[in-house]
């Protein structure tokens, strides 16, 4: 079953998203500088470092380096983008994140790959699932989660515009493609991609698409499910999910990280100072992941357009 609404284009990795936009960028933005930790091609930066060799710094496996050489370039005015793996990008760094970047209110864009379980047969050391709590703790982080290749390539280049911070989280297995190519990224601004009147359904990332399938099968069982894609987590659209649970009384958020600390955690807080409903979370469980196909992994720890039906059905009853 497919999303009556959205047409798969044709499935591609998130990461090749950033790698367009990053080379995009240095057609049009000649303050645009690149720095990666000695994973170029997993990154998919090789167009902009043989196109802009004077702006592309391969820093080796250095990462904490590479986000100190990145923050002291903004000094000079320019616009350093680093490239890793999420893992890399947040956890091996943090401490040179927080003092040199956040707490110095750097213009760096720390741009992370391979996020999530979906990462795959590397298994748990690389498969984070705390970053984007992590990060969104951060005073004056921006945090994105985009959910397919088009939105990725948006946001790219959308936080090139941005003064600040950013955390832009991505993916490495093909994935459905499935938004507007022309639609354009605004930073804070949530999406809402189907109307509905029993249940609101708030996905990030690589859920988004999995709440379009599940969403066609609920309204085979008479439900009619709300689906928003919040790609920015901070700043987070609240108007958007407040005017959405007054009409459905009821949410799940969906996202593939941990439910502690991830966009879950983020829109009960909403709720609960400005219209507590009844909420569940479709999220890892407080685990490290494992090593396996990304199916298979997002099958088992429930991931999936399955588990967003079994999850809504059951919390609709509760209302």
């Amino acid at each position: 079953m497919q999303p009556s609404s959205y047409t798969n284009t044709g499935n591609i990795d998130t990461r090749s998203g950033f790698g367009e936009g990053l080379s995009y960028l240095g057609e049009t933005h000649p303050r645009v500088v690149a720095l990666c930790a000695d994973l170029t091609g997993s990154l998919k930066m090789s167009h902009f470092k043989k196109t802009f060799p004077s702006r592309f710094f391969q820093v080796g496996i250095a990462e904490a380096n590479m986000m100190g050489i990145a923050a002291g370039l903004t000094i000079g005015g320019w616009i350093p983008f680093t490239g890793t793996f999420a893992n890399f990008s947040t956890g091996r760094v943090y401490d040179q994140i927080r003092q040199s970047i956040a707490y110095s209110g750097k213009n760096v864009k720390i741009c992370a790959s391979h996020a999530g379980i979906t990462l795959g047969e590397d298994g748990a050391t690389h498969q984070i699932l705390e970053d984007i709590g992590l990060m969104k703790m951060l005073p004056g982080m921006t945090v994105i989660n985009p959910c397919d290749f088009n939105q990725t390539k948006a946001a790219t280049i959308a936080i090139a515009k941005h003064q600040g911070p950013v955390y832009l989280r991505f993916g490495r297995p093909k994935v459905p493609n499935f938004t507007n190519s022309n639609l354009g990224f605004e930073i804070g601004k949530g999406l809402l991609l189907e109307p509905g009147n029993d249940i609101t359904i708030v996905a990030t990332g690589h859920l988004v698409w999995e709440s379009l399938l599940a969403r066609e099968v609920l309204k085979t069982k008479g439900v009619s499910a709300e689906i928003i894609n919040i790609h920015t987590i901070k700043p987070i659209d609240e108007q958007i999910i407040i005017n959405s649970v007054q009409k459905t009384k009821c949410i799940i958020t969906a996202e593939e990280h941990n439910y502690h600390g991830g966009l879950g955690e983020t829109v009960a807080r909403i709720l609960s100072k400005r219209h507590p409903v009844i909420q569940d979370y479709i999220a890892t469980q407080d685990t490290f992941g494992e090593s396996g196909t990304p199916a298979e992994l997002m099958k088992k720890y429930g991931l999936s357009s399955d588990n967003i039906v079994k999850k809504s059905i059951d919390l609709i009853k509760h209302k």
